[in-house]
């Protein structure tokens, strides 16, 4: 008999009743250290304190009124995105694959208006990941994400991960954009190779084609800057957000220059909760908060203390592990055995991690861990990599 739930999840035996900060707790008091913070979602921890004073006074006022109405909440919000990134306009979502979704159309509109309805085409990467609509399984192109679901949307071009090469020969009179994660997630915790994103932003220039960033996971001060196309000191035309920026409560944005927005006109996309007063008063106090002086530096601060630790645990157990990768409090360790198998491992020594494609175990720790925590978690990785280096063959 199927589950109530659909089984679509392979879920692992825990169920949580409370959180704090980088702790969460099951109904029988045991208590396990998140370093999956919801899939780099409670970037400010569970149950962060700025965040329930928000919504609660938010939630005593007005939670929905749809977008027949102009949102101060949301005027507020989009006004702050704009303030502090290359945007002049956004669309808020509830999701990253909701940004996807209007990306895709948004390129398309663009040239459609611009008079050249022939530049549909997307590229894409291999290992990419920006959500499971039907567009976007379509961007990923990965038999995984897309068996047994097509026929497939048409108009996007896979192209293998950092190769310059191949997108100078794949951009042609019909590509509409470019479409990338500055650090794939999903994909294993892999950086753009140095230079690659600055290479795409001159093609995208000298070709007239569009630059989109998916900014759902590396996002939101996860590496150290508000976005991580920022260390590439590059901009792109249009971005997707999400996880990060409602640190818990379902929030998402396309952010774009006015020009690549042009073609989205009245009528041509809604939403009927995205921007709701509720997930944008929450989403302000967010940006007021990351974007506080001091914090970033303390994130990076925070990844370097992590970082260093990582790298003693890579050298104690190489039968373990190959590697360190990302940045910021968005790090990977390559692992030279199945994911799931540490992931498990961890399990028992109360400690949560997010595996990943390319054989990587995915740690995203809430942005305010505390350095004590921290040292916790690596203790905790060390006990579980032992327990599997010396568990019977």
């Amino acid at each position: 008999m199927i589950a109530s739930v659909l089984p679509t999840y392979t879920r692992a035996p825990l169920a949580f009743v409370r959180g704090e900060g980088s702790w969460l707790w099951t109904a029988d008091g045991s208590r396990y250290l998140d370093l999956g913070a919801g899939i780099a979602v409670n970037a400010l921890g569970h149950a962060a304190p700025d965040l329930v004073a928000t919504l609660t006074e938010q939630a005593g006022k007005l939670w929905h009124v749809s977008n027949l109405y102009r949102i101060p909440e949301q005027e507020r919000l989009a006004d702050m995105l704009v303030a502090k990134t290359f945007a002049d306009t956004v669309f808020f979502t509830n999701s990253g694959t909701e940004a996807c979704e209007l990306a895709v159309k948004m390129v398309r509109k663009h040239f459609y208006d611009k008079g050249q309805p022939e530049r549909t085409e997307i590229l894409t990467f291999s290992g990419a990941f920006h959500g499971r609509s039907s567009a976007a399984i379509a961007a990923a192109g990965t038999e995984k994400m897309v068996k047994g679901f097509g026929p497939l949307l048409p108009g996007f071009v896979h192209l293998p991960w950092g190769d310059l090469d191949a997108v100078k020969a794949a951009v042609t009179e019909t590509t509409a954009a470019i479409l990338i994660e500055p650090i794939q997630g999903e994909g294993g915790i892999r950086p753009a190779p140095e230079g690659f994103l600055r290479a795409l932003r001159e093609i995208c220039d000298e070709t007239g084609t569009l630059l989109v960033f998916d900014e759902v996971q590396c996002g939101m001060a996860r590496t150290g800057k508000l976005f991580a196309h920022e260390w590439a000191g590059v901009t792109p035309d249009v971005m997707m957000v999400a996880k990060g920026i409602g640190g818990g409560f379902p929030l998402g944005a396309v952010l774009a220059t006015e020009d690549a927005a042009s073609g989205m006109i009245a009528g041509t996309h809604g939403s009927t909760y995205g921007g709701n007063p509720l997930g944008c008063a929450i989403g302000a106090k967010m940006i007021e908060i990351v974007t506080a002086p001091g914090f970033m530096d303390e994130v990076s601060r925070k990844a370097g203390f992590l970082r260093q630790r990582l790298e003693g645990l890579v050298a104690a157990h190489p039968d373990i592990f190959e590697e360190v990768r990302g940045q910021g409090l968005m790090l990977g360790l390559r692992l030279k055995l199945p994911p799931a198998d540490l992931v498990k491992a961890a399990y028992a020594q109360n400690l949560l991690t997010v595996p990943a494609a390319d054989n990587v175990l995915r740690l995203l720790p809430a942005l305010t861990i505390t350095e004590d925590d921290m040292a916790e978690a690596v203790r905790r990785l060390d006990a579980a990599a032992t327990a599997l280096e010396t568990q019977p063959a």
